[in-house]
């Protein structure tokens, strides 16, 4: 199996270990981090490890190539395939002069209400502390963003890639997501990521910037039935 197969157990196995929680079975991320949970493999055995271990009365996610074979314990909330695709050869985005800042603490409202508004995926409030989220503004408004999430031995992942409706077509999303794609590179890893199937133009800006596909990747919301 390839590490990027199942990247949340071989992120909080590795270079993601300090957030990690649960037991040598199962691993799982705090709820203000991410709402992630993992397993090295997802059978009923495992499956029931984790009902046993996971706390209740919340959702989980799960990320992996092959679609999960929920046990009777778990009721299905949403499930969606997901593209994940990898950058070999950066084709770097410009468009001008545009003020990109690093963000920080102090920004994780502005993230909070862009990532609401957008909906990219799972962000919470300590999710910046995976590292190097970078955002463009106009005056006070944080209008695009995007970040890193996961990190495995060679493979960094993009994740939070959002820009406002209202700024949408300046090509924003694309200089964020080749500046933070250079950053990994230049570390000597592979950039990665995952868009919905049918995101057909976010696939071919990513595809612009020279990310090609890799593998289907199952993504549920589930919780105890």
């Amino acid at each position: 199996m390839h590490l990027l197969d199942n990247p949340i157990w071989e992120s909080l196995n590795s270079s993601d270990k300090r957030f990690r929680m649960g037991n040598d079975a199962v691993a799982y991320l705090p709820p203000d981090i991410a709402p992630f949970a993992a397993l090295p493999d997802w059978s009923d055995a495992n499956q029931h490890i984790l009902f046993n271990t996971l706390p209740g009365n919340r959702t989980w996610s799960v990320l992996i190539k092959e679609p999960v074979q929920f046990a009777a314990c778990w009721e299905i909330v949403f499930s969606t395939n997901l593209y994940q695709m990898v950058c070999k050869e950066l084709q770097p985005a410009h468009i001008g002069e545009v003020d990109i800042r690093p963000l920080g603490r102090e920004d994780v409202p502005a993230m909070l209400a862009l990532t609401a508004l957008t909906k990219p995926g799972p962000f919470q409030e300590r999710t910046i502390e995976f590292g190097n989220y970078h955002g463009i503004f106009d005056g006070d408004e944080l209008v695009a963003m995007t970040g890193e999430r996961l990190h495995l031995p060679g493979y960094s992942e993009i994740s939070a890639v959002c820009t406002h409706p209202d700024y949408e077509g300046r090509g924003y999303g694309a200089l964020l997501v080749s500046m933070v794609a250079d950053h990994i590179i230049k570390e000597g890893k592979t950039p990665f990521l995952h868009v919905k199937w049918d995101n057909q133009r976010a696939i071919k800006m990513y595809e612009r910037l020279g990310f090609v596909f890799r593998s289907d990747i199952y993504f549920a919301v589930f919780r105890r039935r």
